[in-house]
């Protein structure tokens, strides 16, 4: 194993502002932030895990650290760029950043655990997963 493990290929999911998302001051609510990252972290899982690991564990947010950078607005186009850093047994940690074409509005650390779809107990995540996740190796 390397002194430092590989990210995970970088993940883009689209974002479009609509006006549920404007708060008092005429911008993004920032609250509205961690649903994106949840979104895009929940398709990163289902686009690349398996499906029967898809229909067989769900995810829970334990940790969201966030710093906000720009605002974003009203029909804005964003962009989540997510990446998953590393998992160990059932927790997975990410950092995804919420872009307008390269501009950087929020930058956010999260970490979460993987459970049983059935029991909602946490469940490891397979090291099967690693070459889905991690193809260049570790």
């Amino acid at each position: 194993m390397s002194a430092i493990a590989p990210l995970s290929p970088a993940f883009f999911h689209p974002i479009k502002v609509v006006a549920s998302d404007i708060d008092f001051m005429g911008h993004v609510n920032n609250a509205r932030y961690l649903n994106w990252v949840q979104d895009a972290v929940l398709a990163h899982w289902r686009g690349i895990a398996p499906a029967e690991d898809v229909a067989t564990k769900a995810w829970v947010a334990l940790k969201h650290e966030i710093t906000y950078r720009k605002p974003a607005f009203l029909e804005d186009d964003v962009m989540a760029q997510t990446v998953l850093e590393r998992f160990n047994g059932a927790r997975a940690f990410y950092s995804t950043l919420i872009k307008r074409g390269e501009e950087v509005l929020a930058e956010v650390q999260s970490s979460w655990c993987c459970i049983d779809a059935e029991t909602l107990r946490p469940a490891r995540i397979g090291e099967h997963l690693r070459t889905f996740f991690f193809p260049q190796g570790e």
